[in-house]
C-alpha cells in the first residue's frame, strides 16, 4: 500500500521558523577585528617610529595584562560559584557571609580596593607582626602582581556571585526536585543537574564580565604592576608624544577585547540549546 506523498514546505517558509535559519559557520563580525588588527598592523610598519618603538617598548606589558586577566578570571569563576551557592543558601550564617560580601564589595570602586590592598593591607600584616613577635609578618612585602590579582578576584567576585545566583535561580525548582527524587544528595543535585543547565544560560554574562575584566586591569597599573597601561605611560614620559602612545595602546586593547568578544560569542553559539 503506497503511502501519499507529503506536502514539500518552501524553503522561505522554513527560514521563518525561529530556530530553523540556517546558521552561520563564520561569525560575520570577525571582519572588525581584522580591519582592527589591519589598522595596527599599518602604523606599525608605515611608521615603525614611533609606533614599532613603541610596541617593542610596550609588549612585556601585554603579556603582564593577559596573565592577570586570565588568573584573576579563572579565580573569580570559583570565588562567584562559592558566593551564588552561598546566597542561595538555606543555612542562616552562609547566607548573611555572602550577602554582606557582595553588598559591601560592589559599594566600593575597584581602584579604591585595589589602592587598599596593595598599600593598606601590608601595613596591617607588619603591624601584626610586630604585636605577635613573628618575623615572617613583621617583614612581609606585597607582591604587585599578586596583590592585584587579588584585588580584582575580591571585587569581580561579588559580581559573579549575582551572576550565578540569578542563573541557578532561572533553573526550574522541578529539575532539583527531579534529581532529590532520584536519591541524588543536594550537592550532587547541583553538580550534575542544576549547575549544568544554570552555566549555559550565564555564558553571555560571564563573557561579558571577562571584557570588562580585561579592561579592567588597567588599573593595576596604579599599583605599581607594569601592565600595558603602565608601559604606555611610562613610554609617554620619557619620549613626550602621547597621541601616538595612547593611540596604539588603546588599539592594542582593541584587539584583545575584540577578539575575546567573538570567542566568547562562539563558545555560546557551540552550547546553545533551545528551551
Amino acid at each position: 500500500m503506497s503511502t501519499p506523498d507529503r506536502p514539500q514546505i518552501p524553503q522561505e517558509e522554513l527560514d521563518h521558523i525561529p530556530g530553523a535559519e540556517p546558521s552561520s559557520r563564520i561569525d560575520s563580525w570577525w571582519w572588525l577585528v581584522a580591519l582592527v588588527v589591519g589598522i595596527t598592523a599599518l602604523l606599525l610598519f608605515a611608521w615603525p617610529d614611533p609606533f614599532m618603538n613603541i610596541f617593542k617598548f610596550v609588549q612585556d606589558g601585554i603579556v603582564i595584562t593577559v596573565t592577570v586577566t586570565l588568573v584573576s578570571f579563572l579565580l573569580v569563576l570559583i570565588v562567584g560559584m562559592i558566593g551564588g551557592l552561598g546566597r542561595l543558601s538555606t543555612k542562616r550564617p552562609v547566607y548573611i557571609i555572602s550577602t554582606l560580601y557582595v553588598e559591601l564589595v560592589r559599594g566600593v570602586p575597584l581602584l579604591v580596593q585595589l589602592i587598599i590592598w596593595y598599600f593598606a593591607v601590608p601595613v596591617m600584616i607588619q603591624s601584626l607582626g610586630k604585636a605577635w613577635s613573628l618575623p615572617a609578618l613583621e617583614g612581609f612585602q606585597a607582591n604587585p602582581v599578586v596583590m592585584a590579582v587579588i584585588g580584582l578576584v575580591f571585587c569581580y567576585g561579588a559580581y559573579m556571585s549575582e551572576i550565578y545566583r540569578a542563573g541557578i535561580q532561572s533553573i526550574p525548582r522541578g529539575q532539583m526536585e527531579a534529581a532529590r527524587s532520584l536519591g541524588m544528595t543536594y550537592f550532587q543535585s547541583m553538580r550534575h543537574v542544576v549547575l549544568p543547565q544554570a552555566v549555559r544560560v550565564i555564558l553571555p554574562p560571564i563573557g561579558n564580565e571577562f571584557i570588562a575584566l580585561l579592561k579592567d586591569s588597567s588599573l593595576v597599573s596604579v599599583v605599581a604592576v607594569a601592565d600595558l597601561t603602565r608601559r604606555g605611560r611610562e613610554y609617554a614620559s620619557i619620549h613626550f608624544d602621547p597621541i601616538e602612545v595612547w593611540m596604539l595602546v588603546a588599539l592594542l586593547y582593541l584587539i584583545m577585547t575584540l577578539f575575546s568578544a567573538r570567542v566568547v560569542n562562539w563558545i555560546e553559539k557551540k552550547t546553545k540549546f533551545e528551551r
